[in-house]
């Protein structure tokens, strides 16, 4: 499999896990909830290899490429008062349409993603965080070392 299937299959992967997890006709709120959540199972899964630094630097820089593509979170990063970027992009999800968090969820998440595999490799990557969004799709390809 080319490395833009892998991506298109991996966000695709992040879209259905978040639609199972907010439910249909889900509020921003509940949007907002399980994009935490998911996020929150990512750190768990990272912080052992690149430490808490280390997850929160991916987040940032996750959430910076975001907003390039989706000018409007640039509000993400006005949290208030001693916010991090987490909180204000939750809060952002929040108070946006349902179909913008959704959509800003699963860009964060895919890039977070696609940064991690840039670093690490698509082959660890995908061992570490595919168990979050699900295993791969039936008879897709598996990566082998060249």
């Amino acid at each position: 499999m080319t490395p833009a299937g892998r991506t298109e299959q991996r966000r695709e992967a992040i879209r259905k896990t978040l639609a199972r997890r907010h439910g249909q006709d889900a509020d921003a709120g509940a949007i907002a909830a399980a994009t935490l959540d998911l996020w929150r199972e990512v750190a768990a899964c990272l912080t052992p290899l690149i430490g808490a630094r280390g997850v929160d630097a991916l987040f940032r820089r996750a959430l910076q490429l975001t907003i390039q593509a989706l000018p409007w979170l640039g509000l993400a990063s006005e949290g208030g008062v001693g916010a991090g970027p987490l909180a204000g992009f939750t809060a952002r999800l929040e108070a946006c349409d349902p179909p913008a968090a959704a959509e800003a969820s699963a860009a964060l998440l895919a890039t977070c993603a696609e940064l991690l595999a840039a670093m690490i490799g698509p082959s660890l990557t995908g061992r570490l965080l595919d168990p979050v969004w699900g295993p791969p799709a039936p008879g897709s390809e598996q990566e082998t070392a060249s």
